[in-house]
């Protein structure tokens, strides 16, 4: 299988906080959401895989090459997205068209101009004047102009409304409909990756959880409701974690190795993140 991006072992130590031999892999042509609580992890990893911090082991790859070895022809097959705008404000996008045009020797200007006309961006306005959604569409249509492959986005959909958010998700889905560009997209509005995501990876804590198919998850996991006494009695190993009150229990479960005749619920990304995260453990 063709990988777009592999983390491989990476650690890096800090006084606070240490990433721990964390993997990831993703396939060509695909969407993985990178989800987990604040301070879990999620700027580190993307910070290694962008070759921004020097980690104590392990290694990242885009494509198949180290990211140490990148040259700069396929460092501009990397658009990266961050959770604001990264062009002087002073800009006009017809003068960001210019300024990126000389940067990139495989810029595409039409696709640019274009992208920003379909998106209902001004000409005229500075981008100072352009309201934080505006600015991030601005920051994806630039981001997939210099003929990247992979896009690389860190929180990139947080403080903006849901129509902007649906117009930069159905971006997403059309940059992969090729088959051979995908995305990398961490954000803490887990119902939005759920759209469209094909693979979610879990981190807590610097360690990954689960890195798996989104459809494959859903259909492991399960909410289980019961009375406290018949909680007593299900096989623990089959219960990531609980939920109780003075009469019954909620729990996260391993659906398919549950026995007997119990209410399974199904459950959504969000519920799963927040049991690992929330609840309690046997």
């Amino acid at each position: 299988m063709n990988y777009a991006l592999q983390v491989e072992n990476i650690s890096k130590n800090y006084p606070t906080f240490s990433l721990n031999n964390v993997n990831i892999s993703l396939p060509k042509g695909y969407i993985m959401g990178f989800i987990g609580p604040n301070g879990a992890g999620k700027s580190t990893t993307i910070g290694a895989l962008l070759g921004l911090i020097h980690t104590d082991s392990g290694k990242c790859f885009i494509d198949g090459t180290e990211v140490s070895q990148l040259t700069k022809e396929e460092k501009s097959k990397i658009g990266v997205v961050l959770d604001d705008c990264c062009f002087p404000e002073v800009l006009t996008y017809p003068k960001v068209n210019k300024f990126m045009s000389k940067i990139y020797t495989n810029w595409d200007s039409e696709k640019f101009m274009n992208g920003c006309e379909k998106f209902g961006l001004s000409k005229k306005q500075p981008i100072l004047k352009y309201s934080k959604g505006m600015k991030m569409k601005l920051s994806i249509i630039s981001a997939m102009c210099h003929d990247a492959k992979l896009l690389i986005m860190d929180e990139a959909t947080s403080g903006l409304d849901p129509i902007v958010r649906e117009e930069i998700l159905d971006m997403l889905l059309e940059f992969v409909q090729n088959e051979e560009n995908s995305v990398f997209i961490s954000s803490h509005i887990i119902s939005d990756l759920e759209k469209i995501c094909d693979y979610i990876t879990f981190i807590k804590d610097g360690n990954i959880i689960f890195s798996a198919e989104k459809d494959m998850l859903k259909e492991d996991y399960g909410i289980l409701r019961c009375s406290n006494n018949d909680f007593e009695n299900i096989d623990k190993s089959c219960v990531v974690s609980y939920r109780q009150n003075s009469f019954s229990t909620d729990a996260l479960v391993h659906k398919n190795m549950i026995k007997g005749d119990y209410v399974i619920d199904k459950v959504n990304i969000e519920d799963i993140m927040l049991y690992y995260v929330k609840g309690n453990k046997k």
